[in-house]
């Protein structure tokens, strides 16, 4: 998809590997002026930038753990300075492990919500402060999951996030309209990236994946760009607080398509 996004300034947490880079690139490569947001990799987060460096636009990457509140404060102002606004936010770090409910530790369970859903709070907020109060409008798009609405094996910490993460994003979809920010989530099924492409090795798991996909193929982050060019640009412009499934047609399947017994894979 052709957006022409020049001029814009956009944020992208967790822009540094699989979803997130792809995101970025997919700014950068309309525009965007794009500051890429990582917590530990700043090797990927590097990578990223000269990957995109040549589109025209500004790109830089910063360091930041979403989930403290202090520090997405300072570094949505650090950013805001450096861009000198800020117009478009990309929510999407994010991580999961899976674990089976009755063995999931507490501080696992908070380590999720914290990074899944209260980081999208906190730089939501700042970022939607910031868009308030320059007067202009923005887009902000939380990266949720197929799992907003249906459940999978060993991942409750990650299904009730995410599940919030769509609360959240029409929420702040209502309370941010007048201001003219449009906040969208983009729900993408099955993806194949660093954190589960071990898993996806195997064959059998693999196949039992791809038997909940009517497509019949597992996407790969470029998928995922499209959706969200469309959901930061003009031509969404009487969008908000809508869902944007990227899956595969995998939500039509319903909760059996992501809740098979898995035969012991994780």
């Amino acid at each position: 998809m052709q957006v022409d996004l020049k001029g814009q300034r956009a944020i992208v947490t967790g822009g540094g590997r699989g979803i997130g880079r792809a995101l970025a690139l997919g700014l950068a490569r309309s525009g965007a002026h794009v500051a890429i947001v990582y917590r530990q990799d700043a090797r990927a987060a590097e990578s990223t930038v000269e990957a995109a460096r040549g589109s025209g636009g500004q790109v830089l990457a910063v360091q930041a753990d979403t989930s403290n509140g202090e520090r997405v404060r300072e570094m949505v102002a650090e950013l805001a300075a450096e861009l000198g606004g800020i117009d478009i936010l990309v929510n999407n770090a994010g991580t999961l492990r899976r674990i089976p409910f009755l063995e999931l530790p507490e501080e696992e369970w908070r380590r999720v919500l914290a990074t899944n859903l209260d980081g999208y709070f906190l730089v939501g907020q700042a970022v939607a402060r910031r868009m308030a109060a320059a007067g202009s409008g923005g887009a902000i798009v939380n990266v949720t999951s197929v799992n907003q609405t249906v459940v999978s094996p060993n991942l409750a910490h990650y299904v009730v996030s995410k599940a919030g993460a769509l609360a959240l994003t029409k929420q702040m979809a209502y309370e941010l309209a007048p201001y003219g920010i449009r906040v969208n989530a983009l729900a993408p099924g099955l993806t194949e990236t660093d954190i589960n492409r071990d898993a996806l090795a195997d064959t059998s798991f693999r196949e039992q994946r791809l038997s909940g996909i009517p497509l019949g193929f597992i996407a790969e982050p470029d998928d995922l760009v499209g959706a969200m060019l469309y959901l930061v640009s003009d031509a969404a412009r009487y969008v908000t607080g809508a869902s944007f499934s990227v899956d595969g047609g995998t939500t039509l399947m319903g909760a059996a398509a992501l809740a098979p017994r898995l035969n012991g894979f994780a």
